[in-house]
């Protein structure tokens, strides 16, 4: 009995799909970032909640994962490296002690503050390379691409 062959699939450049392009832009950007907040010790994800955080209104680990795009394990893990290194802390929500709140600490504000300079100047280098209006057009079609992925 002999084996059917398989009809080879046409070629097609895998730069030209969209998941690649967005995989792509997605590893420079953090490449990018990572280096311009290494000197804080701090990864993109750190960075992400002491950022959120830093509104100092405290947040249930349920709704930070969900603002910082991290699953619970992955949070759980950089709170406790953050709760460490003394700039996050956790504390019993007062109307539901089985909530775990966390906050950013004085330290951790001090620390965000100092990031903000790096990523806004790293993001300032993105933008002079863009230009504004292609920036501004950027933002505006992922908001628009997680918008639409959101809705289906």
């Amino acid at each position: 009995m002999t084996k059917p062959t398989a009809t080879p699939m046409p070629e097609q450049d895998i730069s030209q799909y969209l998941a690649y392009l967005l995989a792509s832009a997605n590893r420079r950007m953090r490449i990018g970032l990572a280096q311009s907040i290494a000197a804080e010790e701090v990864t993109e994800e750190h960075w992400r909640i002491l950022q959120v955080l830093a509104d100092e209104y405290g947040r249930s680990m349920g709704d930070l994962a969900e603002t910082v795009l991290l699953n619970h394990p992955a949070l759980t893990k950089n709170i406790d490296k953050l709760v460490s290194r003394g700039l996050v802390q956790r504390a019993a929500d007062a109307s539901d002690s089985r909530r775990v709140l966390v906050y950013i600490s004085d330290l951790g504000l001090e620390t965000v503050a100092r990031l903000k300079k790096s990523v806004d100047a790293h993001h300032g280098q993105l933008e002079e390379a863009l230009g504004p209006r292609k920036t501004s057009q950027l933002k505006k079609l992922l908001e628009s691409f997680i918008e639409e992925c959101e809705t289906h």
